[in-house]
C-alpha cells in the first residue's frame, strides 16, 4: 500500500502583508490627524471669538469717553479704529427717552430728550457665556439713575447675552447715555446753589462702512436754564422695550426715576437754586475715514 502524506496548506494562518499593515496605519493615522485638526482649529477660532469680546469691553469703554470729550464742543470730531474678526459695533437709535420734569416758584418745566445707544454685537454661534448674562463695566460703582462728581462719565457700559431677541442672537456689550449731576454753591450775598445736568444724544450719522472705524462728532450744545428750583425729577423711558427687547431689565438701571428736593437749601439760608441743562447732539459715523 503506497501511503500518501498529505500537506495542509496553511497560508491562511499568516500574518497580513507589510503593505496592507501600512495602509491600514496610514488611514488610522490620517483619521486621528483629522480629529485632532478639527479640535485645534475649533479651539483656536473659540479663543479668536472670545478674544473680540474681550476687546470689545475696553473698546466700548474708551468709545463711553470719547462721547464726553467730542459732545460739549460743536465741530470736534473722535474716530476710534477697531479690529474684529467677528463682531463689529452696531447703531440703534430711540432705545432711551430722558423726561427731566423741573418745579419752580414759577411752575413746571417737561424737558424731553430721546438718544440712540451703540452695542458691539457678537454672534452667540461664536462666543457665548450663558443666556440672560449681565454684567457692569463702567463705572463702579452705580447707584441711581444719574451719574454724580467731576469724574462721573455721560455713558454707562455693561455686557449682556439675551437670546434670542428680533435682530439676533447676540452676546453684546452696550454704551447708553446717561445724565452727568454736578452740583456747586457760590458763598457770597447771593446765596446762589448751582446744579449742572450733562446729557448728550446719540443720533445716525454716515454709515459708509469703508473700514472698521466709529466716528463721533459734536453737533451742537443747547444749555437751559432755571431759577428758583424747587425739584426735579428725572424718569427714563425705553421706546423699543418690547418683550425680548430693549427694556427696562436689557439696560438694568440701579432705578428708573430719581427725584432731586431742595427744600432744605431753602431752609438752610440759600435764596436761589439754579438748573443749568446741557444737551449735546452727537452724531455718530461708521468707516467714514
Amino acid at each position: 500500500m503506497v501511503l500518501f502524506k498529505l500537506h495542509k496548506n496553511r497560508s491562511g494562518k499568516r500574518g497580513m502583508s507589510p503593505v496592507v499593515s501600512t495602509v491600514i496605519m496610514t488611514g488610522a493615522m490620517i483619521a486621528i490627524l483629522s480629529v485632532t485638526l478639527a479640535f485645534a482649529n475649533n479651539l483656536l477660532w473659540s479663543k479668536v471669538a472670545e478674544g473680540d469680546f474681550d476687546s470689545s469691553k475696553q473698546l466700548m469703554h474708551s468709545i463711553g469717553l470719547q462721547i464726553d470729550d467730542v459732545a460739549w464742543t460743536m465741530g470736534r470730531t473722535e474716530t476710534i479704529r477697531y479690529a474684529s474678526q467677528y463682531g463689529g459695533i452696531e447703531f440703534e437709535s430711540s432705545v432711551l427717552t430722558y423726561n427731566m420734569s423741573v418745579v419752580t416758584t414759577a411752575g413746571t418745566s417737561e424737558f424731553l430728550n430721546t438718544t440712540g445707544s451703540l452695542m458691539f454685537n457678537l454672534p452667540t454661534s461664536r462666543y457665548s457665556i450663558s443666556d440672560d448674562y449681565w454684567a457692569r463695566i463702567f463705572p463702579d460703582p452705580d447707584e441711581s439713575l444719574t451719574l454724580k462728581g467731576t469724574s462721573a462719565p455721560v455713558a454707562r457700559v455693561f455686557a449682556i447675552e439675551r437670546t434670542p431677541m428680533p435682530d439676533g442672537k447676540y452676546i453684546r456689550v452696550v454704551a447708553a447715555p446717561s445724565i452727568r449731576v454736578l452740583f456747586s454753591s457760590i458763598n457770597s450775598t447771593a446765596n446762589t446753589y448751582y446744579v449742572r445736568m450733562y446729557l448728550p444724544v446719540l443720533s445716525a450719522g454716515e454709515s459708509p462702512r469703508l473700514s472698521q472705524s466709529i466716528t463721533l462728532t459734536g453737533e451742537s450744545v443747547k444749555a437751559h436754564t432755571l431759577n428758583d428750583v424747587q425739584s426735579i425729577s428725572v424718569t427714563v423711558d425705553f421706546p423699543r422695550g418690547t418683550s425680548n427687547d430693549f427694556d427696562s431689565a436689557f439696560f438694568n438701571f440701579p432705578n428708573d426715576s430719581e427725584v432731586f428736593d431742595f427744600s432744605a437749601f431753602y431752609s438752610a439760608g440759600y435764596t436761589n437754586v439754579v438748573l443749568e441743562l446741557y444737551v449735546s447732539e452727537v452724531s455718530v459715523g461708521f468707516g467714514v475715514s
